[in-house]
Formats: C-alpha cells, structure tokens, sequence
C-alpha cells in the first residue's frame, strides 16, 4: 500500500473518527435529544424482535468489551498469568462463539427489516444501512478467525494489531507496523472505526444511554416524601386504597 495512503487510513482516519464520534453523540445530545432512541418496531412484529435483539445484544457486548480489554491490554500485564498464544487461542474460540451468536441475531433483524413490508415501510434507510454495515463488519471478523487459527503458535498478527490499537490509544500510531498484516485485518479495523464515524448520526447513538445506566446502580435513593402531611382541620383525607 502507498505509504501516504496507509499513513492517512491507519494514522489520521483513526483520530477522525473518534473525533467525530464524541463531538457528533455530544451535538446530537445538545440539539435532537427527541431522536435520541431506538426506534423499536416491536408493536409491528415482536417474536423475531425477541430473539434477534436478545442474540445481538448478547454477542456484540461480549466482541466489545473482548476487543476493548483484550486489544488495548499491555502484553507485560497479562503475561504472568497467559503466554500469548494462549490468549490467541482464548481470543478465538470465545469470540468465534460471540460472533457466531451476534451473526444470527443481526441476521434475523435484518432480515425483518427487509422482508417485513409494514417494518420497512416505518424504517429510515440509516436504519437499513447501519444493519447491513454491522453484518458486513461481522463477517468480516469470522473471516479473520482462520487467519488467526494460523499464526496461532507464535499470536504474531494479534500482537502487532495490539501494539498498534495501543499505539492510536497512547497517540503514539504507527501505522508501519501493519504492513506484514494481510487486507482482512485491515479492513476489517477500517471498517469497525467507520462504524464509530457513523455512530452518532444513526440509531446506535443509543448505545451511550446503555452505558450510563450503569450509574443508576450508584445514585442514591429519591425522596418524594420525607414526612406525613398535616391535613387541615375540616378536608376530607384521602381515603386509603383497599
């Protein structure tokens, strides 16, 4: 690949995306919170949404947070406890599960979006198009699993693709280091960063509400009431419910 185009995918586009990903779920906060939604289409058709959604959610949590510890984990830190062709190994059969388990969930919503005509009908095509950018990304990670399989011995691709994501995460990248990794790699982080460039203008956006549900855990409990009111002499109370 020519060096400025690689420098300008793997060392620019990086830092482009994440910009436009922060900046664009902040605008849209600030100026369309109304859109700020799934838009679930669960009163047209509920059974498959059911199991869709559910297989979905299930696998692309899992491939997130895997791909956040696993990718941006420093190799000393986890050396002690797992070499790295164990971790490889690790890597792939749990996330070959998750992504195998994702596959199916999105291809049941996506396949209800395309063939049910009162959902298609009710969908925007950034709907359509998110769904079909999520499969591609996921097939595209499957494809990668054999690929993996191979350099299973020595985990020499995951260790380079690691130092490079913890380079962009250290705003140290250096996109010289891919340049032994085969195109399905590179696509595939191509693609997963569009994803984070087209997040905030999508229904996605949704997924920061998800995040921040974890804090209500923490916030203490609402007073509504602290103390008996005192009725005035003459009102009817309330009467108690039976």
């Amino acid at each position: 690949m020519n060096a400025t185009i690689n420098n300008l995918l793997f060392n620019v586009y990086p830092y482009l995306c994440l910009a436009v990903f922060f900046m664009g779920s902040l605008a849209r906060f600030d100026r369309d919170q109304y859109t700020w939604k799934t838009d679930s289409s669960q009163l047209l058709r509920s059974g498959q949404l059911r199991w869709g959604s559910n297989l979905f959610h299930i696998g692309i949590l899992f491939l997130f947070f895997g791909h956040l510890v696993g990718q941006l984990t420093p190799h000393f830190l986890y050396a002690p406890f797992i070499t790295a062709p164990q971790k490889q190994m690790l890597a792939i059969v749990s996330g070959g599960a998750a992504g195998l388990v994702c596959f199916v969930g999105l291809t049941m919503l996506l396949h209800r979006r395309i063939f049910d005509p009162r959902i298609r009908l009710t969908s925007h095509r950034t709907d359509l198009a998110i769904l079909v950018i999520l499969w591609v990304q996921l097939v595209l990670g499957l494809v990668t699993l054999p690929l993996s399989f191979e350099h299973r011995q020595d985990a020499s691709a995951m260790l380079v693709l690691a130092g490079y994501l913890q380079g962009i995460a250290t705003l140290q990248p250096d996109a010289s280091v891919l340049a032994g990794i085969a195109w399905q790699f590179k696509l595939h982080m191509l693609l997963g960063m569009t994803i984070f460039l087209l997040l905030p203008f999508s229904r996605l956006v949704h997924v920061w509400s998800g995040l921040a549900s974890v804090f209500y855990i923490f916030r203490p409990y609402q007073i509504v009431r602290s103390r008996r009111l005192n009725v005035p002499a003459g009102q009817n109370q309330p009467r108690r419910a039976a």
